[in-house]
């Protein structure tokens, strides 16, 4: 599609004489090479303010053609030039089977453009190709002089030729070694932080376990420039496969730092009987200071397959994923379908990242997997799911209302309930949704003491409250109040129990400015005898 707003004839000479038709002709080839240039079509270069359409390369946006090699070749051509990529005005792009990522390295506007994603027919090896990446330009480091690393070490003796991401990892190492339905022998030791070229890590990202023996160390750049997505509206049509662990991954993957994605929406359709799970329509990995704005996600469907307990299981099937970043917030994010339903499995999940932020948020889950550390929560809703944590650092909910049936806070247990840490809990309100009878605890979780999750479990070292409704009026019956811890361990009711793998107890609880709807008083827990040493103060 040619903009003609865009181009510029050159005038002719002042004492030019030719006829009409030589006139006619010569307009007639400025504007073809003129539209050449736009294109960026064996040129090599654009001048500024530059705007590559899906057109230009062939993409229909009927909503029948497959147009995502179309796609694929204008992202190529903008990357070229630097030019910004712009869906064309009322387009409907479908993407059907034929595989293939378009990179995206430079600004890109989708307006009010649909995009189909079929995936209901699918073929083989072809779900776990990302439609967009989004990329830098500047080249990962190896850094291959650091052999070691400790807890809160300052700074790498090395100089990098950019602030950067960098990822440990140690193979000898496992942590993360998850208990019950989904069991495994654990995860690599993992560790992301920032470095600055000087090497001085940031300490708002804090280096979180010793390394002993490093696998791979490996700096991703941070652009100083800021790369703006913005628009569309994408409808997933969901695939039929077999319910098992193949996750789809077919939607925008982010592995750049500094981006912005705003105004985004993703519907999901077709959801049948049977399906394998998505690990994120919008996935961010191994990058820092991403911000998703103005977005509207979608709750999958949950099905169940046999996992490695050889036991039923639910799948996880997620719409946003942080993996391996720091410095990501979700703001003014809603999630179309409803946040309360409990056949759709929860929205949001992340893994060994660091300074994680929702604000002003509506989603049905906040799951920090495997490990994150220092997450804040405020003028937020969480739905059926709520708030599941594992890791450390300063947990902070605000002005928040958490409607999950199984605690204010869980603790996830098949990762041994640990938050090494501190929890704060400020002007909220805990309403369990769809007028569920749950027990009404603050700190949900379990610890047997008996399993090793590659590394020393513990509640938070302290929790404050000031400012909290809980709303219990919709209670069970023999309902003796709500509770701050759930019982942990019921069989840890006396000294005689030993546990193989020690699980570290809150220190103290500071509660002020409490109000629970039964009128019942705020125990501490059912197992008086484990949590017999926490001081409790009360205002």
């Amino acid at each position: 599609m040619i903009h003609m707003q865009n181009i510029h004839l050159p005038p002719f000479p002042p004492k030019c004489r030719a006829s009409r038709g030589l006139r006619a002709v010569f307009c007639a080839f400025a504007a073809i090479f003129a539209a050449v240039l736009l294109r960026g079509e064996g040129t090599g270069s654009t001048s500024a303010g530059k705007v590559i359409y899906y057109s230009e390369y062939g993409a229909k946006g009927d909503g029948v053609t497959d147009d995502l090699g179309a796609i694929i070749k204008a992202h190529a051509a903008a990357n070229r030039a630097g030019a910004k990529v712009r869906a064309d005005a009322g387009a409907t792009y479908y993407v059907g089977g034929s595989g293939g990522t378009a990179e995206i390295q430079t600004d890109t506007d989708w307006g009010d453009a649909k995009f189909i994603i079929d995936d209901s027919k699918l073929g083989p090896k072809k779900n776990n190709r990302h439609l967009f990446n989004v990329s830098s330009t500047l080249p990962e480091t190896g850094i291959t002089s650091v052999k070691t690393l400790r807890k809160n070490q300052g700074k790498l003796d090395v100089s990098l030729p950019h602030d950067s991401v960098v990822v440990a990892t140690d193979k000898t190492t496992k942590r993360f070694i998850r208990e019950g339905l989904n069991q495994n022998n654990g995860q690599s030791q993992t560790d992301v932080f920032i470095a600055g070229k000087n090497g001085v890590i940031d300490a708002n990202a804090p280096v979180i376990w010793d390394f002993n023996n490093i696998s791979s160390l490996t700096a991703h750049p941070i652009d100083t420039e800021p790369l703006v997505l913005k628009g569309g509206f994408f409808t997933t049509i969901a695939n039929q496969a077999e319910s098992k662990y193949t996750y789809y991954t077919r939607g925008i993957n982010i592995t750049r730092s500094n981006v912005v994605v705003s105004d985004v929406s993703h519907a999901i359709k077709g959801e049948g009987e049977h399906g394998a799970p998505y690990s994120g329509f919008i996935a961010i990995s191994e990058c820092a200071n991403v911000v998703v704005q103005n977005c509207g996600l979608s709750g999958h469907k949950t099905y169940k397959t046999i996992g490695s307990g050889k036991a039923p299981v639910s799948m996880g099937s997620y719409d946003a994923t942080v993996n391996r970043s720091i410095n990501v917030t979700f703001r003014n994010c809603r999630q179309i379908n409803d946040i309360n339903d409990t056949k759709r499995w929860g929205i949001f999940a992340s893994n060994y990242s660091k300074n994680i932020m929702f604000d002003n948020v509506v989603f049905s889950r906040f799951d920090a997997h495997c490990g994150v550390w220092n997450a804040t929560i405020k003028n937020s809703v969480l739905g059926h799911v709520g708030i599941n944590l594992t890791g450390g650092g300063t947990f902070l909910i605000e002005n928040s209302e958490v409607r999950a049936q199984g605690g204010f806070i869980n603790l996830r247990n098949d990762y041994g309930s640990t938050w090494e840490g501190e929890v704060i809990i400020h002007n909220c309100v805990y309403a369990p949704a769809n007028g569920a009878k749950a027990g009404y605890v603050l700190l949900n979780g379990q610890n047997s003491g008996r399993h090793d999750f590659g590394y020393t479990c513990h509640m938070p070292e302290k929790i404050t409250i000031d400012g909290l409704v809980i709303d219990d009026r919709d209670h069970p019956a023999n309902y003796s109040g709500p509770r701050i811890f759930a019982n942990f361990n019921a069989a840890f009711t006396s000294e005689k129990y030993q546990e193989q793998y020690p699980y570290v107890i809150t220190r103290e609880v500071d509660i002020k400015n409490l109000t629970v709807k039964s009128g019942k008083k705020l125990g501490v827990s059912d197992n008086r005898f484990m949590f017999r040493n926490v001081r409790i103060a009360r205002e």
